[in-house]
């Protein structure tokens, strides 16, 4: 007997409203990790007395240690089932909240940010697993975008509220903020999620997870999707973390004015894959892959080319920042439904390096940046620019070898 609710006529064809309800608020655990740190960012390089580089390294470490911990638990799931791996995954991303609100030297920090960064790792990816699991592969690119959409509620509020805590009750209580939204998620998910993964469906429990990647990476088209998602993320990522420095460095505005003006990026992310959502079934997943890179290229390029004659402003970070992740949201559901069909009994492990390279990436590129940050814009335009490029070029890829295949 399947544990899975049954379907509503409110849910895209599969569990009902309240299951994916709760799909949606595991969705936020990775934004409550990264995004919500952001104004905090700035205070923590006073705060310890740090250089900029170290204080970049408390945002990326967090994304790296994500990176590598969304590999252990796709593959745990498709061996051992998602929910107990779920939970466990959010109970050390309270833990590691709380650790980081209580240190009292840059080594004490890092060490809670990395706990609660290894427990944020499993949000997405376990979402979207499950979600695979429930709804099917037909409808999966819809669903993903669903979650996805949820998914932008974090980045565009989480900077926002921590920038008012951060303004008026100092940088720790923002830590407190995070865990005590991660313990109502946990509760949430222990009441309503059940088990999706069927024992008989499960990888063997004594498999090789090289092996398993070996086979989902002699597909060209997954790791063009995954590359081109990794390398998206890096494209915002890395202006992520510059818009928090030049917001605050080098324009002199306030921790809750950045937050204002970085809604704007999940706002054209939630666009995204709004509209992503609406065409699924219409239009190619390599369609919309490489309509979404190319959105990114031209918004980036157009970005540059202002910065570099001299000119910057919020609206300049910012604007094009919508572009490029509205771009980003319209491939994303798309570029992450192809790599999850490519063997269904892997989906998970799909699932996984997917959001790896999506944090992977996006944490390299950004250190980049805090390394050779000079105080100015231009080590931003550098790095996300090569990142466009790359973007564009591995969304081409499936494009040309669907057209070559008709």
């Amino acid at each position: 007997m399947s544990n899975i609710p049954q379907k509503s006529s409110a849910s895209p064809s599969g569990p009902g409203w309240l299951f994916m309800a709760t799909l949606a608020a595991i969705t936020l655990i990775g934004p409550l990790a990264v995004h919500a740190f952001l104004p905090v960012m700035p205070i923590i390089k006073n705060e310890f007395g740090i250089s900029d580089a170290l204080a970049g390294m408390s945002f990326t470490v967090g994304l790296l240690v994500m990176a590598f911990a969304t590999l252990i638990y796709g593959s745990l799931s498709d061996r051992y089932g998602r929910r107990p791996v779920l939970l466990g995954g959010l109970a050390l991303f309270i833990i590691g909240g709380v650790l980081s609100s209580f240190a009292t030297s840059y080594p004490g920090f890092i060490a809670g940010r990395m706990l609660q960064a290894l427990g944020a790792g499993c949000s997405i990816t376990l979402a979207r697993a499950v979600a695979r699991d429930a709804y099917g592969a037909e409808v999966l690119v819809k669903v993903i975008a669903y979650l996805t959409m949820a998914y932008t509620l974090g980045p565009m509020l989480s900077p926002y509220i921590t920038g008012l805590i951060v303004d008026s009750a100092g940088w720790r209580a923002a830590f407190w903020f995070m865990a005590a939204a991660g313990t109502v998620i946990l509760l949430i998910s222990w009441l309503i999620l059940v088990e999706t993964h069927p024992k008989e469906a499960r990888q063997p429990k004594g498999g090789n997870y090289l092996r398993d990647y070996q086979k989902l990476f002699a597909h060209i088209r997954f790791a063009c999707y995954v590359l081109q998602s990794g390398f998206s993320s890096g494209c915002f990522y890395t202006m992520a973390a510059a818009s928090a420095f030049l917001m605050t460095g080098y324009l002199g505005r306030s921790a809750s004015e950045f937050g204002s003006y970085f809604a704007l990026f999940p706002f054209g992310f939630f666009l995204g894959n709004l509209v992503s959502s609406r065409l699924s079934g219409r239009v190619s997943i390599e369609t919309m892959v490489i309509t979404g890179g190319s959105i990114n290229f031209l918004a980036i390029t157009a970005q540059s080319a202002i910065i570099l004659n001299g000119h910057l402003s919020p609206l300049v970070l910012f604007v094009p920042g919508a572009l490029i992740t509205f771009g980003q949201g319209l491939a994303l559901p798309n570029a992450t439904s192809g790599a999850m069909r490519v063997i269904p009994a892997l989906a998970g492990t799909a699932s996984g390096i997917g959001v790896f390279c999506q944090t992977f990436l996006g944490a390299l590129c950004a250190q980049i940046y805090s390394t050779i940050s000079d105080g100015t814009p231009l080590s931003m335009v550098w790095v996300v620019w090569f990142c466009s490029v790359m973007t564009l070029s591995a969304g081409c890829i499936p494009y040309i070898l669907k057209r070559r295949d008709k």
